[in-house]
């Protein structure tokens, strides 16, 4: 009962709904009590700053003005565009159908770079693909093998080499004198995803 898993499933994703615009707790009750509460505050320290410094204003004018200052707030909140993205946020979907947005933070990006830097990186360099790659993909087959058959290369090596294959298993397990070709990379990651 294995389940193949190719890349189009892995990269695939569903938008999340948006949130509901239901009723918070409390309702609208609340907030009006709130808002209410929050005048009576602000009316309060304000009269008594006024009447401290010797002016004398009617309480209404106060509470109107308090009012009118609450209610552009509240107005210029609701209005207000949303925050910008945090630094490590996805960026927002909507580029058009055929222009890609090459700076924007996309995890498929992070991903291929994730790999593309440190392949080029080592591309002339056995010592920097032994120690740089060698290891990332033998947590890919690990991770492969823990998936689909619940062992890793060391819980059962006897069962992780038959399963990987004598090419695979020898590629993983010593390392090469010189980095492999990009052919022969995409034989590996064929193998790989064989598993």
């Amino acid at each position: 009962m294995t389940e193949r898993t190719g890349l189009d499933d892995l990269l695939t994703f569903e938008e999340e709904p948006p949130p509901r615009a239901g009723r918070q707790r409390g309702g609208r009750g609340r907030a009006v009590l709130r808002t209410l509460a929050v005048a009576a505050a602000v009316t309060a320290v304000v009269l008594a700053v006024l009447r401290a410094v010797g002016l004398q204003v009617s309480i209404w004018i106060v509470v109107a003005g308090v009012l009118a200052v609450l209610a552009v707030r509240r107005v210029t909140a609701d209005l207000a565009p949303p925050p910008p993205p945090r630094a490590g946020g996805r960026a927002p979907a909507g580029e058009e159908p055929d222009a890609w947005n090459w700076d924007a933070r996309d995890a498929l990006r992070a991903a291929i770079n994730g790999w593309e830097r440190p392949l080029d990186w080592s591309s002339g360099n056995r010592e920097r693909f032994t120690e740089r790659i060698l290891p990332r993909l033998g947590e890919l087959a690990d991770e492969r093998l823990r998936q689909r058959h619940g062992l890793t290369r060391e819980s059962d090596p006897a069962r992780a080499r038959t399963l990987l294959g004598e090419p695979l298993w020898t590629f993983l397990s010593t390392p090469s004198r010189r980095p492999p070709s990009p052919r022969d990379l995409a034989a590996i990651v064929a193998e790989l995803e064989k598993i």
